[in-house]
């Protein structure tokens, strides 16, 4: 018979490798604010999305150090302006050496401004539409983060998230390790609606009794197991963080 997991036992064993509960502490972020999300400006959306689709398997300090050309590539992706823009100039960003020239990530942005632009129109803007769907349905999201935007399923749409200010889980490996060894059935790498589910129904259940958010549940878990990074080595590498 499978084990019901336990989030005390799983918090005990991660402040017991960080040094303590007050270690442990320092080391989670605060909650997430609707507030917050409510203000994001859609051009920063649909830059957060370019940099996730455009960092996935790639290295982030690439993309990171070359996105100063990306803005200006992108005229600042600001959603309505691309649209306006003609083949050609999606075409030329093929060539531009500012930017990865990934011709599919590249036509990425310009669906995923339409995407941001559609979810504005329907709601005041992305960031609204993001305050207003609950945590509690957090996969329900990633689904439509899936179907309606374009290269945004599976962890570039959760680091999306998690980037842009939302409650976020990560299934990062150390994640998933600790649900797995503390006895929740999901397979190893968690893709399927079934599985997702599963994390989530668990993370409302744990949210409901300690009072932690999504982001602070997945942390702890991916902390009680694998590789005992550091602290600063955590901060500089999110990568790392479930």
């Amino acid at each position: 018979m499978a084990r019901t997991p336990s989030i005390a036992a799983i918090r005990a064993r991660a402040a017991k490798r960080k040094g303590g509960e007050a270690a442990l502490k320092k080391l989670l972020p605060a909650k997430s604010k609707a507030g917050a999300l409510a203000k994001l400006k859609d051009d920063r959306v649909l830059a957060t999305m370019a940099k996730r689709v455009f960092s996935a398997g790639f290295v982030w300090s690439v993309i990171a150090n070359k996105w100063p050309g990306f803005e200006a590539a992108f005229l600042g992706f600001a959603p309505k302006r691309l649209l306006f823009q003609p083949d050609e100039f999606w075409e030329q960003l093929t060539r531009d050496e500012r930017i990865v020239r990934n011709a599919q990530k590249i036509v990425s942005v310009r669906a995923n401004a339409k995407f941001v632009a559609e979810i504005a129109e329907e709601h005041g803007s992305f960031g609204k539409f993001l305050a207003a769907w609950p945590t509690s349905d957090y996969v329900g999201l990633l689904e439509l983060l899936a179907k309606r935007g374009d290269r945004l399923g599976g962890h570039t749409g959760m680091y999306l998230l998690r980037f842009l200010g939302y409650d976020a889980f990560i299934t990062s490996e150390d994640m998933v390790a600790a649900l797995r060894e503390n006895g929740l059935d999901i397979a190893s790498s968690p893709t399927s609606k079934r599985d997702l589910r599963k994390i989530q129904d668990l993370f409302n259940r744990w949210s409901d009794e300690t009072g932690l958010s999504l982001v602070q549940l997945s942390r702890v878990c991916a902390m009680s197991t694998g590789e005992n990074y550091d602290a600063a080595t955590l901060r500089r590498a999110p990568s790392m963080m479930g």
